[in-house]
């Protein structure tokens, strides 16, 4: 990852010679957070509930929350997590991070895949990206956008080429049952038309399938 970032960032100086004087003007200075929340009228609240909460729902149910945990515990076994654990700390995680001024978050099935795929097996790798993070966010607020230009948009590419390809080889490798084949499916082809309608259409098809109104024999 050090050597795609390097060669990325080497990349971008040499198509942008003029970023090197920018960067050379880049300076410390600290910004503290903001409370938005006394500015937050109804409207805001529900222009956000409406628009941009329920339509990311099913996105944040099944790659940030569902996916996450069964990937944690099929790589981590020793170190299991829950549904309810992890939803419990995404609550948490918005509910301060949005009253100090910050966009919503969330975990990811894809992000995990990209850390482990670039060499990261505990969760001292997510606590220096938390202290980076942390310090542009304090110290380096007003140069946020110059250092964004040193990795060029095609360097996240590569980047989610490998996580994608972490996360396509599955934990489960090709033990899946056909059913559950099925259900995958399913899922991933309506999702390219509508992400919510492919999450209710899995799992309708798993309810269905769980209950034996409609059999698959193959096991395989």
């Amino acid at each position: 990852m050090l050597a795609l970032l390097a060669f990325g960032a080497g990349l971008a100086l040499s198509r942008e010679p003029a970023l090197l004087g920018e960067l050379g003007r880049v300076s410390f200075s600290f910004r503290g957070p903001s409370f938005p929340l006394t500015a937050l009228t109804w409207d805001d609240a529900a222009t956000g509930v409406v628009v941009l909460g329920l339509p990311q729902a099913a996105l944040t149910l099944g790659n940030a929350i569902v996916a996450t945990v069964e990937e944690n515990n099929a790589l981590f076994p020793d170190r299991r997590i829950t549904v309810r654990t992890v939803a419990i700390d995404h609550g948490i995680m918005n509910l301060i991070g949005t009253s100090l001024g910050g966009v919503p978050m969330c975990h990811g099935a894809g992000g995990m895949a990209g850390h482990v795929r670039f060499g990261a097996r505990t969760g001292g790798a997510l606590v220096i990206l938390g202290a980076i993070v942390l310090f542009t966010g304090l110290f380096l607020a007003d140069s946020v956008a110059t250092l964004f230009r040193l990795f060029p948009p095609a360097l996240l590419g590569v980047i989610l080429v490998f996580g994608g390809l972490e996360l396509a080889a599955g934990a489960h490798g090709n033990h899946f049952d056909k059913a559950d084949r099925y259900v995958m499916v399913l899922t991933a082809g309506v999702a390219m038309w509508n992400m919510g309608a492919g999450y209710l259409a899995g799992l309708i098809l798993w309810h269905v399938l769980q209950k034996g109104v409609l059999r698959i024999d193959a096991k395989r």
